[in-house]
């Protein structure tokens, strides 16, 4: 019998695979796709591009008085006109031209208390939470006695004590807010340190202020990120409360809560002089809000709800 010959067997072709994604392209498209992401990121853009381009688009000067023209209307009302078209204040000065100054003063006390708190919380935290045992035990008691501190009391003790000033309440604000960053980022640097990538910066001899730089703080900025914009949305309300009540920002400067103060006497006859102030404040802190809640769905999908 002639042995039959071999068949050969075609090759399988093969398959081609999609390219890989960078994480910058996912982020993107989960971002483009996030309709609370979307909304607020709109909301606190416009915000800050009116902020700095206050000096070009304010009609008026917001520190110019004119009492003849006090409390003009709005220019929905039968009495207003397109030359103020917000009205104006007890002083006659133009409300859209304070309004849109104030955005100016929010944002910078809310980016500012932000960013001192999260200096002093995120340096506890990852202290706390890197070393652990007594730097730990330490930073829990710090921790605890500042959450048994009540804000707006001691706020408004400080306030009272120093006086009413722009810097007073970025200050006093920077260093009442910084618990739930020390919180959270000694919870997720707890959970970063048991990581095998840490310990394999430790055994290849790196010291632990390189590891806390390069390993331990770029791993959890996302969730610094995300209790960043709630701390600003809770300093910008805080800062309306302290000027509402005449110990936070001080007259002449058009901070949304001294409008309020000013013209809560005139709430019943002419209602939009707080109404106006009042829905650009929970505007802002509604956009923020859902741009933090957006950044936090958008970097960690797992722990959506």
């Amino acid at each position: 019998m002639t042995p039959r010959p071999a068949t050969l067997t075609p090759a399988p072709a093969e398959v081609a695979l999609p390219p890989a994604r960078s994480p910058a392209a996912i982020a993107l498209r989960r971002g483009l796709s996030h309709g609370g992401f979307l909304i607020g990121a709109a909301i606190v853009g416009f915000i800050v591009l009116a902020a700095l381009a206050a000096p070009l688009i304010a009609p008026h000067d917001p520190y110019a008085q004119d009492v003849s023209r006090r409390l003009i209307p709005p220019v929905w009302h039968a009495k207003g006109g397109v030359a103020h078209l917000l009205g104006t204040d007890k002083l006659g000065r133009d409300y859209l031209s304070r309004l849109i100054y104030g955005s100016q003063i929010s944002l910078l006390i809310g980016l500012s208390a932000a960013l001192i708190s999260g200096i002093i919380g995120t340096t506890l935290g990852v202290l706390a939470g890197y070393y652990g045992g007594r730097v730990d035990a330490v930073v829990s008691y710090v921790v605890t006695t500042r959450l048994a501190m009540p804000v707006v009391l001691v706020a408004l003790a400080m306030a009272s004590l120093v006086g009413g000033s722009l810097k007073v309440v970025v200050l006093v604000l920077g260093f009442l807010l910084w618990d739930r960053f020390a919180v959270v980022t000694r919870a997720a640097t707890r959970q970063v340190r048991a990581q095998d990538f840490v310990a394999a910066a430790r055994a290849a001899g790196f010291g632990p202020v390189r590891i806390l730089a390069q390993e331990i703080l770029p791993n959890i900025l996302n969730a610094l990120i995300v209790v960043a914009t709630l701390e600003m949305a809770h300093a910008i309300l805080l800062e309306a409360a302290l000027s509402f009540l005449g110990l936070g920002v001080q007259p002449p400067l058009p901070s949304w809560g001294l409008m309020i103060a000013e013209g809560k006497q005139y709430m019943f006859f002419q209602p939009w002089v707080i109404t106006i102030p009042g829905v650009a404040l929970l505007v802002l802190v509604l956009g923020i809000n859902l741009l933090g809640d957006g950044v936090r769905d958008i970097t960690a999908p797992e722990g959506r709800h």
